[in-house]
């Protein structure tokens, strides 16, 4: 659902709005948005999965981009994905952009009982002093 929803944030159309005002932070948002996913890719390397599974063996990433959030690269795909929405100026594709907000809360929740299996206390701590993705400490 993921990926299908960024490419249907490609979809043609004339945007509603096109100024300086909306290209300006639509340009600021995406580039946060880059820093957050690229910080996030970095820091788990070769540990990075296309699955919500952690890697077997994998160390739990806690230090970095992670002390912020606990899903660096989903942050800077909704980050960055904002921009690209607002530069467009298309509403059907703020829908779709809703749409994965809720996709990847619900994968982010997903991931946290897998990693709850595989860290243990170590991932509840962690979890009551750092956001799910923005908001969201603890495990719910």
């Amino acid at each position: 659902a993921q990926f299908v929803l960024l490419a249907l944030l490609l979809l043609p159309g004339p945007p509603l709005w096109n100024t300086w005002w909306t290209t300006a932070p639509a340009v600021v948002l995406a580039a946060i948005g880059v820093i957050f996913a690229v910080a996030g890719l970095a820091r788990l390397g070769r540990n990075i999965v296309p699955w919500v599974a952690p890697k077997p063996g994998a160390p739990l990433e806690t230090g970095g981009i992670y002390r912020f959030t606990r899903n660096p690269i989903y942050l800077g795909i909704l980050i960055g994905s904002s921009g690209w929405v607002l530069w467009r100026g298309r509403i059907e594709l703020v829908i779709v952009w809703m749409l994965l907000v809720v996709v990847l809360s619900i994968k982010a929740h997903v991931e946290q009982r897998h990693l709850i299996d595989a860290y243990g206390e170590d991932y509840r701590r962690y979890a009551e002093r750092t956001p799910l993705i923005l908001w969201g400490r603890g495990i719910r």
